[in-house]
């Protein structure tokens, strides 16, 4: 049955790979370059795909890294952005409520934001994945008025609505503490109202406990919440027969070894330093990549989870 490996390199940007097909979405480097070399995405890396699809939710900063724009050259490479891109960019342009088949196994349907550009749900090889970009309740309640807080709640649940009527497998959604007082405010509605089976948070402006204490905290029956908080952290997605989702967290030394040679991961072929065995984390019970520990045989395998159909 397929398997998913999703990988986190800043901010907003995620990668979801599938055999010979990988979805980049708003990658970014990091206004000081935090993300390493090792993790970097380069064109001969993509080159191991036959489709590549490379997302752009809106052209702010943190959500557009110029570089993507060098892999244009790489065979198989396809690039969907916001109708409201600068003129000029590359890209086949999508409007909330366009959707577009790129091939049998990738479909791609674009929804309203509450900040400038779309976000995007995609049918992935038997997988919907959802990115917001940019999509939150930005309330700010801290420094706005009632009346604009009221606005832009029904903004958001306006944007929100057409999403209720599709589901969603795997999600990254904001979670930004800038906003003060009930931060949290547009994932929890998020995840009640969307019902997602998988929500990795994203875009917490470098506060990683952030992402780590709503992981512990916000999951719930029919929602499981991922912390993936370190540059390079990785998820393997599984679906099985009966529909069912399969999370496991692979190790990256043992991930690299073994899938390099398959051409199914771009990942470079270094461990990233944060999960070196001197971590101090090995020894958490954290939702990070480097506690895929091989357990005992009497104990059961905590970071293997399943996730009941939808």
């Amino acid at each position: 049955m397929p398997k998913y490996l999703v990988t986190h390199y800043y901010h907003s940007g995620f990668s979801v790979a599938c055999e010979d097909a990988i979805l980049v979405f708003d990658y970014w480097r990091g206004e000081n370059g935090e993300v390493d070399e090792t993790i970097e995405l380069t064109p001969e890396i993509l080159s191991a795909y036959q489709q590549i699809y490379v997302f752009i939710s809106h052209d702010h900063p943190d959500h557009l890294d110029p570089i993507v724009f060098s892999w244009k050259d790489v065979p198989g490479i396809q690039y969907i952005v916001s109708s409201d891109m600068p003129v000029g960019t590359r890209g086949r342009r999508m409007a909330p409520g366009d959707t577009v088949d790129f091939s049998d196994d990738v479909s791609v349907t674009a929804f309203d934001s509450t900040d400038p550009g779309v976000s995007f749900l995609v049918s992935f090889k038997g997988l919907q994945v959802f990115h917001a970009g940019d999509l939150n309740f930005w309330h700010w309640r801290n420094e706005s008025t009632m009346r604009e807080i009221e606005e832009a709640d029904m903004e958001f649940r306006k944007a929100l609505k057409p999403l209720s009527e599709h589901p969603v497998d795997l999600a990254f959604f904001p979670l930004d503490p800038r906003q003060g007082a009930m931060f949290e405010a547009g994932i929890n509605y998020f995840i009640l109202t969307i019902r997602p089976r998988v929500v990795v948070p994203m875009h917490y402006f470098h506060r990683t406990e952030v992402a780590m204490e709503y992981s512990r905290t916000a999951s719930c029956r029919t929602t499981e919440v991922v912390a993936m908080p370190a540059y390079g952290d990785l998820l393997e997605v599984e679906l099985d027969e009966e529909g069912y989702l399969n999370l496991s967290f692979p190790d990256p030394e043992d991930f690299l070894e073994e899938e390099m040679d398959e051409n199914a991961n771009a990942y470079g072929d270094e461990v990233d330093p944060l999960l070196a065995e001197d971590d101090p984390f090995l020894e958490s019970d954290l939702p990070l990549t480097q506690l895929a520990e091989t357990p005992k045989p009497e104990e059961e395998n905590e970071d293997e989870k399943t996730l009941p159909e939808a």
